[in-house]
Formats: C-alpha cells, sequence, structure tokens
C-alpha cells in the first residue's frame, strides 16, 4: 500500500499530460466542450478517478473552465488568462525570490519597451505622455503607484507581443509594486523614479530602441539594487 499514493499522483500527471497534448495538438481547440469524464477516460485508457482529478487541476491552472449546468470546456487560452496563477507567485514573494521577479521584469521591460519603441502608435504614446504627466503633477504615492502601472501597461501593450505583456502584468501586480515601492519611494525616490520615467519616455518620442531598451533596464535596475541592498542590510 505504501506505493499508493506516489502511484496515483503519476497516473494523474500522465492524465494531465494526455489532455494538454490533445490541446497542443488541435484535437481539442480553444472554446470546445470537453468529452464526458467517462469518455475521456475510455479514449485514454485511464481511470475515472485519474482523469477527474485531471480535470480538476487543469480546471485551477486556467487551462479548462466549468460551465454551470453545461460542462467543462477548454478556455480561449488567452496568455493574460492562464498566467492569473504567476501574478499570484509575485503577490506572495519574498526576499531573494524578490530580487529574482524584478531579474525578470527588468529583462522582459527593456525587451518589451524597446520593441514598443519601434512599434507604439500617436495614441498610445500620448496615452504614455498622459500616465508620465499625471505623475510629475503629484505628491500622493497612491497616485503615482496607479499611474507608473498605467505608464508600463500601455508600453508593454505597445510592443505588440500579448504574452510578454501578460507575464509583464504579472511581475507588476498593484499588490507586489506597492510592497516593493513602499520602502523604495520613502527614501526620496520620486525625484530620481520621474527621471527615469522621462527618459522612457524621449526614447519612445525618438522612436529609439535602443535608448528605450537602456532606459528601461536602468528604472526597473534602480529598484533591484536598491531590494538587494535591503537585504544585505
Amino acid at each position: 500500500m505504501d506505493g499508493a499514493a506516489p502511484q496515483k499522483g503519476t497516473v494523474t500527471q500522465r492524465a494531465i499530460e494526455r489532455i494538454k497534448e490533445m490541446i497542443g495538438e488541435g484535437r481539442l481547440e480553444p472554446g470546445q466542450r470537453l468529452p464526458t469524464e467517462r469518455d475521456l477516460a475510455a479514449q485514454l485508457g485511464m481511470s475515472r478517478s485519474s482523469m477527474r482529478e485531471a480535470i480538476r487541476a487543469l480546471t485551477v491552472l486556467g487551462v479548462l473552465e466549468a460551465r454551470h449546468g453545461s460542462g467543462i470546456y477548454v478556455t480561449q487560452l488567452e496568455a493574460g488568462d492562464l498566467l492569473e496563477t504567476f501574478g499570484v507567485v509575485a503577490d506572495l514573494s519574498r526576499g531573494p525570490q524578490l530580487v529574482e521577479l524584478l531579474e525578470v521584469r527588468r529583462v522582459l521591460e527593456s525587451t518589451a519597451t524597446a520593441l514598443a519603441a519601434a512599434r507604439i502608435t500617436a495614441d498610445q504614446l500620448a496615452e504614455v505622455e498622459k500616465h508620465l504627466t499625471a505623475m510629475n503633477a503629484t505628491e500622493d504615492p497612491e497616485e503615482i503607484l496607479a499611474h507608473d502601472l498605467a505608464f508600463h501597461r500601455v508600453i508593454a501593450g505597445a510592443a505588440g507581443n500579448d504574452t510578454m505583456a501578460a507575464i509583464l502584468e504579472g511581475l507588476s501586480s498593484r499588490t507586489f509594486r506597492a510592497r516593493v515601492w513602499r520602502g523604495y519611494e520613502e527614501e526620496g525616490a520620486f525625484a530620481r523614479t520621474r527621471r527615469e520615467h522621462a527618459a522612457i519616455h524621449r526614447a519612445l518620442v525618438a522612436r529609439d530602441p535602443e535608448a528605450a531598451r537602456a532606459a528601461a533596464a536602468a528604472h526597473v535596475g534602480e529598484v533591484e539594487e536598491w531590494l538587494r541592498g535591503q537585504l544585505r542590510g
């Protein structure tokens, strides 16, 4: 009996992989209703209990969705929906893991900003400028945080890569940003933050991808370095 639990986990994991394969190969399309638990178990040669657990796990992950009275469906597989779990990780991270997440954000944010410099529309640029102006016009930390989030969200959207924007959204959740920035901004970093945002904006206006990349990397890098110092201290 000792080996029963791990074996069950393995069978469930295999069921999860098989359903994911069916979606990946196009045998189950986004928006399509899943066969019944019994039919799916028979089709894949697995027990109904392992299939039930696999469906439950994939529903929690957002790959499948239960529609009341209608059955289980494959979600539309939008990057933003599937990366909700990632946002939870960012919200709950502490210490060294926060630094790692900021390091990832620095890499992605600088890439997204470089892409945005090449692709941003006039309307998007006006939106970036609007948030920059609003950020410069207030000393309220909550307002600055809200416009900071919006400033970076518009830029990530302008990069034209929905998956990258979704990952950045997860890494830049309001909770995560507020926790990291509360202490950072207490040290009189508003002025520096405004300078860094202005540098990013200038690079976007100039449509200079390399300047945009450098300005965004420096901006996130400052927060990252501050957090490293906090951990060492």
